[in-house]
């Protein structure tokens, strides 16, 4: 199971850079230790577990070379695939129940939409065009939503996505809610996918400020 589960992580890399021309750079892994899976960075609170760069120059780590990313995956079979934003893609951060919602809306509206993925802990994200991620305060601002109120992450230079099928602690692997295909090869911009994105954001923390709201006392 190992053997195939890092064959499959490095298959999966060398396309990532062969077919969609996106860096891509190992993380961490997860160790058997005593019955269960831990981080291979030996942080026992580890909030990322075998999902997190290896080393802090992961930025000058990353390659979009495949024959590169097949020595790399070779070296370290279970590493995770992490992939810088800010480079050929951005990545807009919401919560799993409002990218659902955005997205049965984005597809009723026959807008385009790139590649989309699920992570273990209930998050989505949605890739767009480079440099998508800068915009995105002053986009929300301009639908009357107050960026620091709606759960809305915009991921550019600097920061990386874990890609599938790498796994995340004991909680799951992340997935693809819209797979890479040669439709969904030219990315949207952020502005395209905004609308949708901060509606079904603003909707769901309109949502829990009602529920943390104090019902009447009775007198």
């Amino acid at each position: 199971m190992p053997q195939q589960r890092g064959e499959q992580l490095l298959d999966s890399a060398v396309r990532y850079a062969e077919e969609r021309h996106w860096d891509v750079f190992p993380g961490t892994w997860l160790e058997p230790v005593d019955g269960r899976e831990v981080c291979s960075c030996g942080e026992a609170a580890c909030p990322a577990p075998g999902a997190h760069p290896a080393r802090p120059d992961w930025a000058h780590q990353a390659t979009g070379s495949a024959v590169a990313a097949r020595r790399l995956w070779s070296k370290h079979p279970r590493a995770s695939i992490l992939l810088p934003t800010g480079r050929t893609f951005d990545a807009l951060d919401v919560s799993e129940s409002a990218g659902f919602l955005a997205l049965a809306r984005l597809e009723r509206m026959d807008l385009p939409l790139g590649p989309v993925t699920c992570t273990p802990d209930r998050r989505m994200l949605f890739f767009v065009l480079p440099g998508g991620a800068a915009k995105v305060p002053d986009l929300v601002r301009g639908l009357g939503w107050t960026p620091s109120a709606i759960d809305l992450a915009p991921r550019g230079e600097g920061h990386y996505v874990a890609a599938p099928p790498t796994r995340v602690g004991g909680r799951g692997a992340v997935q693809w809610a819209r797979r890479p295909t040669p439709a969904n090869r030219w990315l949207p911009d952020a502005e395209e996918l905004i609308s949708p994105l901060a509606y079904a954001c603003g909707r769901e923390a309109a949502t829990a400020r009602t529920a943390r709201r104090p019902g009447p006392t009775g007198g």
